[in-house]
């Protein structure tokens, strides 16, 4: 049952029981102060007010689970939304939306984001704001940037006067050390260092940095020392210590060290009932990678043997993936098959256990090679019902040229010539370098010219050993223009011409302008170009320049002459001498002479695709 006393003050209700108490009682005293309670049989209903931080906690979870999705868009129409319903949002919210442009690496958009939050009439900033734009600054390479604003926090300069802080220095730090960056993550060390060493025992936490650093840069065996400079100091190495340097001895080359550094990881944690020293998932599946580089199937089975036995050990996709990467490596497919149809089988009752497309990939990359056409097939079939995850069009491409290699290593010509005929029909396009190209060239030379599929040109005119420069246009010719000029003054030029040259003020060529890129007529040209061009030098073969328009369907390349070619771009100290278009190669191919008229021109399409 409940109650509640409520005290009777207003004048209309005294006067109305004044009333009724003057006629029942005429000579009483006046009317003393009320209280009246009503008891209720039931639990009275509660009034439900709408409560805004609740709401603004609801869409700090929305952003963060948006922000694993890298939907940076829709966060961003979200909190609009909020912002016209509650009016300004709290300083949780936004750091959220920073740490997901962070996150989404767009930079530009937290640093707009963090100016926006400054403001007067917004939230503030914080000591997390800061964290996250140097931790973002840091992954675009913006460094000076991010310096700046320690220093202005260091002198007390900073807006919202944050404290200098070690979570402020581990976000940058961790930029750089992941960049390869050691250089200027020394130097951070050096001038705020100090920083780490007042919280609870960061210094570990600093050296498992450095040495994933040097791992990043390349430089695995310098990762090495700084085990020996650990102990110097008297820090107590953790996993993730051991997981490092057995990573950066896996990555030297060093296996007999991994494997010491494993030994000795498992002794301190038995001998000191330290648990969360021993082993874990990450150590066995870098280990595995190791011995599998190394095709060393013994050592390989042997760590397969003690995952398995390991009681509190779980076993993830990746680690499975690693078991079946490294099988195939050491050449043992049926121990690889073997662990496949576990996965499958455990996957049933665990989804997340589902293989990715890349393990498929691998299986079919062995079979393929062993000429399993009947294994490869019932891959490729199974490849989108039974992955997990997305599968890019450079896999499934692949997977289609696999299935095409393994019909011709079976010995059957013609199924590998329907596979190569489908392939180039769904692709449009086949690159001869790639693992299927190679194998479309074995093809082509079963075949011949006369039963090409592929419909080839040939180059009467010219040797394809000859320099570019012998058939190039002169930079005149092609009528550049300078990039400075707006649209509108040469645009009848672009109903002639689908790609132009443009040049700076001194002649050089900067960028090619193509046609369907026009969309400004009062922007200067040199705002929709795309630059930097395709460059050779004048004494790259015509052959190669042929092969780079037909694999990168470049429409137009220009030939530079300088000394030091250090890239395939043009340089500042190049002079461009002149361009190689589409137009002259399809003027100097002559196709070969058939006896009949075939249906299969493939390769007259792909000479049509430059004209669209």
């Amino acid at each position: 049952m409940g109650f509640f006393t409520t005290t009777i003050t207003s004048n209309a209700m005294q006067n109305h029981l004044l009333s009724l108490y003057s006629t029942k009682f005429p000579s009483s005293n006046p009317l003393p102060t009320f209280k009246i309670t009503f008891s209720y049989s039931s639990t009275p209903t509660r009034r439900r007010f709408h409560k805004p931080h609740h709401s603004l906690k609801r869409l700090t979870f929305r952003i963060v689970q948006l922000t694993r999705r890298r939907q940076l868009e829709q966060i961003f129409e979200e909190v609009e939304s909020a912002k016209r319903r509650y009016g300004k949002l709290n300083t949780i919210v936004m750091n959220a939306v920073m740490e997901a442009c962070v996150h989404c690496g767009d930079t530009e958009s937290a640093l707009k984001v963090f100016d926006e939050m400054c403001k007067s009439e917004s939230c503030g900033v914080d000591g997390v704001s800061y964290g996250t734009l140097l931790k973002g600054l840091g992954v675009a390479r913006r460094i000076d940037e991010a310096f700046q604003i320690l220093e202005s926090v260091e002198m007390g300069t900073a807006v919202g006067s944050p404290k200098l802080s070690a979570p402020m220095i581990f976000g940058l730090l961790n930029a750089l050390i992941s960049a390869g960056d050691i250089r200027r993550a020394k130097g951070l060390l050096a001038r705020y260092g100090y920083l780490l060493h007042e919280s609870c025992n960061p210094s570990i936490l600093v050296y498992n940095l450095l040495m994933k650093g040097y791992i990043s840069a390349g430089c695995p065996q310098d990762a090495l020392p700084v085990h020996d400079e650990i102990l110097e100091l008297g820090l107590t190495p953790d996993r993730l210590t051991y997981n490092t340097l057995i990573s950066a001895c896996v990555k030297a080359g060093k296996l007999d060290a991994a494997m010491q550094f494993f030994d000795e990881m498992k002794d301190k944690a038995q001998n000191f009932s330290r648990d969360k020293l021993y082993p874990d998932v990450v150590t066995y599946t870098t280990l595995l990678q190791g011995f599998g580089g190394a095709k060393d199937l013994l050592s390989v089975l042997k760590i397969v043997y003690e995952m398995k036995m390991h009681r509190n050990l779980v076993i993830d996709r990746t680690a499975f993936t690693a078991m079946v990467d490294a099988l195939l490596n050491c050449g043992s497919m049926n121990g690889a098959v073997c662990v496949f149809g576990e996965i499958i089988k455990r996957a049933g009752v665990n989804p997340k256990l589902r293989p990715k497309p890349h393990l498929y990939l691998s299986l079919m990359r062995a079979f393929a090679s062993q000429g399993d056409y009947n294994m490869v097939k019932n891959l490729h079939k199974r490849l989108w019902p039974d992955s997990s995850g997305a599968i890019s069009l450079a896999l499934q491409e692949e997977a289609d040229h696999l299935l095409m290699e393994a019909a011709l290593n079976d010995g059957q010509v013609n199924v590998a010539l329907e596979n190569l005929t489908n392939v180039v029909l769904k692709w449009k396009r086949i690159p001869w370098t790639s693992r299927g190209g190679m194998v479309a060239m074995r093809i082509e030379a079963l075949l011949g010219f006369t039963n090409s599929i592929f419909s080839p040109y040939l180059l009467p005119q010219v040797s394809p050993s000859e320099p570019i420069e012998s058939i190039m246009m002169p930079l005149k010719a092609a009528k550049p223009l300078l990039g400075t000029l707006h649209l509108k003054k040469v645009v009848m030029r672009f109903f002639w011409d689908q790609v132009v040259p443009i040049v700076d003020d001194w002649g050089s060529c900067v960028g090619l302008l193509h046609r369907e890129d026009c969309t400004e007529l009062n922007a200067p040209l040199m705002t929709m170009m795309r630059s930097p061009p395709p460059c050779v030098t004048t004494t790259t073969s015509i052959g190669h320049v042929v092969d780079l328009i037909l694999e990168k369907m470049y429409r137009m390349v220009v030939v530079v002459k300088y000394s030091n070619l250090n890239s395939s771009t043009n340089s500042s100290g190049s002079k461009t001498v002149g361009v190689f278009t589409t137009e002259q190669l399809f003027k100097l191919v002559v196709p070969v002479q058939r006896p009949l008229e075939q249906e299969r021109t493939l390769g007259r399409r792909w000479c049509e695709n430059f004209d669209t």
